[in-house]
This record gives C-alpha cells, structure tokens and sequence, in this order.
C-alpha cells in the first residue's frame, strides 16, 4: 500500500507519461510510422488509466485486468459513457494484433479517427482525475 504523497506522485507521473506518449503517437502517425503509432495511441490511454485507477486506490499493470476495472467501475455503472470503453478496447485489440500477428495491415484513415478518439477518451479521464472521489 503506498502513502497518498506517492500515490498523487504516481498520478501525476501517469498523467505525464500518457500526455508524453501522445506526442510520440502524433510524430509517428505524422511521419507514416502506422504500427508504432497506434501502439503508443494504446498506451497513452493505459497509462490514463493506470493513473484514475491508482486515485481509486485500484493497482495492476494487466492490461485486462485494468480494463475489467474500468467496465465495472465506471462503464456498468453509467459514470463514463460506453463509448470509452469502446475506444480503449479496439485501440486494445489493434495493438495486441499489431505485436503478435504475423501479417497485419493497418490503415492510416483508421488510425488518424483512432487518435481523435484517443485524445477525447484522454481528456475524459482528466476530467474524472480532477474530480473529487464519489465513494
């Protein structure tokens, strides 16, 4: 269990790295580097998550557990809309096909939607990180 200082320096550090990554799937994108991109498109959103699930005292670097942990907490209960989830899972599911496909295309049209959708799923979670708690 960590103490809130370091919690809230966790936070923030999450915040910054995903913000960090965002430039780095934007510089990709930009420069036709398509598999690269959406992965760190992917990954900035992880590391939002990883960020609101640390303010809900909820800790795993699983990448299905903490989606499972966003569904229940906040997409069943009506809090975020389902689109969030449906953003981060197919950005989820591009990247796992990205890495472990043996052939896999992607599609600059797809992915330049994908990095719209990724910058509005961000600053939904900013908007919950600056949130009080609901308990």
């Amino acid at each position: 269990m960590i103490d809130e200082e370091s919690r809230s320096e966790l936070i923030t550090y999450r915040e910054d790295q995903a913000k960090s990554t965002v430039r780095e799937a934007e510089f990709l994108l930009q420069n036709d580097m398509l598999r690269g991109s959406m992965n760190r498109m992917y990954y900035s959103m992880f590391y939002m998550l990883q960020a609101l699930s640390l303010k809900y005292q909820f800790e795993s670097s699983k990448h299905t557990q903490l989606l499972g942990w966003f569904n229940k907490t906040f997409i069943h209960t009506g809090k975020i809309d389902v689109k969030f989830s449906k953003i981060i899972t197919k950005a989820y599911n591009l990247r796992t096909k990205g890495d472990y496909a043996t052939v896999f295309e992607l599609d600059k049209q797809e992915l330049l939607q994908m990095f719209g959708e990724m910058t509005e799923f961000i600053r939904e979670m900013e908007q919950f990180l600056k949130a009080p708690l609901d308990n």
